[in-house]
């Protein structure tokens, strides 16, 4: 059995910000408990998880992208007892767009104010993407439970590639200027 979360201490968990702008420092242990308890501890710790780092089941945060390589982990361990629940966790995350919409709703003003959410979002994507590998693995385990959970991770992956508009293009307005973070905000 080869080692997991050998990276997790390298991460500054108490440096990044979770739901409702809480720091991040309970993720290391959730995705502890999530990877060595029982099935139903387990199950709980990856809840808790979700209520930091994909707040309602659908808003991404700061501390998303740098969490999902350990759900990714969790994931192909062979001992994990709660390999669907971390994958749908993972589907969550992936499609996720709360930010997005957000920003297509207002102005492009708006759009720019949301930069750093929109990064949030694009990165924790991107790392979701990156454990395709692993999905690819578990749509063949023997768990019915953990095929399915693999098999819908992965059409979300189709869906979104079907479905994704093309960049948005951001131009200044009159209305809400293009401004650096030293500049500050235009309201």
């Amino acid at each position: 059995m080869g080692v997991i979360f050998k990276d997790l201490q390298r991460v500054q968990w108490t440096r990044l910000h979770a739901a409702g702008g809480a720091s991040a420092r309970a993720v290391p242990a959730l995705l502890s408990k999530a990877a060595w308890s029982d099935r139903d501890t387990a199950r709980l710790a990856v809840d808790e998880l979700g209520d930091l780092v994909c707040e309602l089941g659908f808003v991404v945060q700061e501390a998303t992208a740098p969490t999902v390589p350990f759900l990714v982990e969790l994931a192909g361990a062979p001992h994990v007892l709660c390999k669907a629940d971390v994958l749908e966790l993972l589907r969550k995350i992936f499609i996720g767009r709360q930010w997005s919409a957000a920003s297509h709703t207002f102005s492009s003003g708006t759009y720019i104010h949301l930069a750093q959410q929109l990064e949030w979002e694009t990165a924790a994507q991107e790392a979701v993407r990156a454990g395709r590998h692993v999905y690819d693995g578990l749509l063949s385990s023997v768990d019915p439970d953990v095929a399915q959970a693999a098999a819908k991770l992965l059409r979300s992956f189709a869906e979104e590639s079907r479905l994704s508009p093309a960049p948005r293009d951001v131009k200044p307005t009159d209305e809400a200027p293009l401004r650096s973070p030293a500049q500050g905000h235009p309201w």
